[in-house]
């Protein structure tokens, strides 16, 4: 077993019930082979072969084991780097020696305890914390990184978010100001495009390694910024970067992960940039240390470089790009499905003219209308906002087990109301209503964002994300420019997020009339333009 590799040995009760489950190969979180004599061992047992040639049954487990010798299990599928499961007998019953590694980048110390009391067989595999698919080592290991590049990509992404209403004070800036700036950096999309249609030339590897680094290290050159006008410019650079990070890692999730487990994979990296968000979020605390304080929080950027250095040694390029490469390595994409492409173009536009002010008016409207500190800030979006991974996590589940669209058309119209009473209200509703919209929101998150990697080839799968995506910076463009002027003439918070509500009506009506059901089906029978693959066989 090689440096970081776990033993576990539980010992049990010689007897028939044991022996059944013990002797059976696994297949749970783990698929194992079946060994030499463990087949012949367990028909033994059941026919009473082995007590009567002894006269008991312990006797008789006790004597096919010696014959047969320590039983050896080892993984014929599953997320273990190295794997093996000993079975042997002692003078107090069976000993069940299991050795194993799994490798979890970054995240691995939340599964360590759940995968050990599966191993251990003190739970189900079944949990909260599980996919529906049993995910192979690459998986694994894709899985993490992804997660990681998800926190980096939400941290930046966040950041002009986060600090815009502190830097608009320092520099005498309005809410109008604010609105536009927010548009302007928003349009910055334009800079992400690029390397959304270079992934599909090149491969999503080289592009992702690439915007990982210049994220973060663009980001911390808005500390640096001598006027409001500069700070805009530098995040209207630096934040494509990281969307661009957060399209391809969608892509390269929805392209490894079985078709069990897209929706699962998207709730686990919403859950990871949930993690990044909360990294800028708890930085605002750097703001409170006077009124230059914010630019301290952009310096907080060049921790993602660590995350850009680890993609760089360990992401491998997804097995369906490879396999949609010929002879000379290049993919020739087919021609993009319009129809598609403005369905979900549309959805995208719609919804953002409500989320986006929703999120990026939220610490104004604290500020402004509740008398919030940036620490306390800081407090209220980690107390409403963490239990919201709850939600990423059923949501996902719900969304892999019994379909997208019936999740999507109950949860995202009760979210859109409980977040316009959050908008409306003060005290402890305000608390209430935000932590209920939030969870709502998650849950319909994860069916929502496996569309757009879902519904399209290989070989433009990247290219139409990024096309989608820009359609839901354009619709956030519109919601931010509307409230900034709505608020500026003397509309109330809660009138103007109860307009722009209007646009998650039409997000749900056209999901629950024109979209496809893609729960269980394979990319490739959802895109007849890519040829079947075994992806386990790559």
């Amino acid at each position: 077993m090689q440096p970081g590799g776990r033993i576990l040995t539980r010992h049990w009760p010689l007897d028939g019930q044991h022996a059944d489950e013990l002797l059976s190969a696994r297949d749970d979180l783990v698929l194992e082979d079946d060994p030499p004599g463990a087949m012949s061992l367990r028909h033994e047992i059941a026919t009473g072969t082995t007590s009567a040639e002894t006269g008991s049954p312990d006797d008789g487990l006790t004597a096919g084991l010696a014959r047969t010798g320590p039983l050896e299990f080892t993984q014929r599928d599953g997320p273990f780097t190295e794997y093996r499961r000993t079975l042997d007998v002692d003078d107090e019953g069976f000993v069940e020696h299991t050795e194993y590694r799994l490798k979890i980048p970054w995240f691995g110390w939340l599964f360590r305890l759940p995968v050990k009391g599966v191993l251990s067989r003190r739970i189900s595999d079944d949990g909260w914390w599980s996919p529906p698919d049993r995910l192979d080592a690459t998986q694994v290991l894709v899985l993490g990184l992804l997660a990681a590049a998800a926190m980096s990509a939400a941290f930046v992404n966040t950041l002009f978010t986060q600090t815009a209403n502190f830097a608009a004070d320092d520099f005498g800036v309005g809410d109008t100001g604010i609105g536009i700036a927010g548009a302007v950096v928003r349009a910055g999309i334009i800079f992400a495009l690029p390397a959304a249609v270079l992934a599909d030339r090149i491969g999503r590897r080289r592009v992702i390694v690439v915007v990982a680094w210049l994220a973060p290290l663009l980001s911390v050159l808005g500390a640096f910024a001598p006027t409001f006008g500069v700070l805009v410019a530098t995040q209207t650079i630096a934040r494509p970067m990281g969307i661009a990070l957060a399209i391809l890692v969608g892509v390269v999730a929805a392209e490894e992960m079985p078709r069990n487990s897209r929706a699962y994979a998207i709730s686990v990296l919403a859950m990871a940039s949930g993690f990044g968000a909360g990294i800028a979020v708890i930085s605002l605390r750097l703001a409170d240390l006077g009124e230059s304080g914010w630019r301290l929080v952009y310096l907080v950027s060049a921790i993602w470089c660590l995350v850009a250095l680890d993609l760089t040694r360990r992401l491998p390029e997804t097995r369906r790009f490879r396999a949609a490469r010929d002879e000379t390595g290049a993919v020739h994409p087919p021609r993009l499905d319009r129809g598609r492409l403005l369905l979900l173009s549309a959805v995208a536009f719609a919804g953002n003219i409500f989320i986006a002010p929703a999120s990026f008016f939220q610490n104004r409207y604290l500020t402004d209308i509740h008398g919030f500190s940036g620490g306390m800030i800081a407090v209220f979006s980690i107390a409403v906002g963490t239990p919201a991974a709850i939600g990423l996590i059923l949501g996902g589940r719900i969304a892999d087990t019994t379909g997208r669209k019936r999740l999507i058309a109950i949860a995202l119209p009760l979210s859109t109301a409980a977040i316009v009473g959050a908008y409306s209200v003060g005290g402890p509703p305000l608390w209430l209503f935000s932590l209920a919209g939030g969870m709502l929101a998650s849950a319909a998150y994860p069916a929502l964002a496996v569309y757009r990697a879902e519904l399209f080839p290989t070989g433009n799968r990247s290219r139409a994300a990024g096309l989608v995506t820009a359609a839901a910076l354009l619709g956030g463009i519109g919601g931010l420019v509307t409230t900034g002027g709505l608020l500026d003439a003397d509309w109330s918070y809660g009138s103007v997020m109860a307009t722009l509500a209007i646009g998650q009506i039409v997000v749900t009506l056209l999901v629950v009339i024109a979209y496809p059901e893609t729960a269980h089906r394979e990319l490739e029978d959802l895109n007849p333009e890519d040829e079947p693959i075994n992806i386990a066989g790559l």
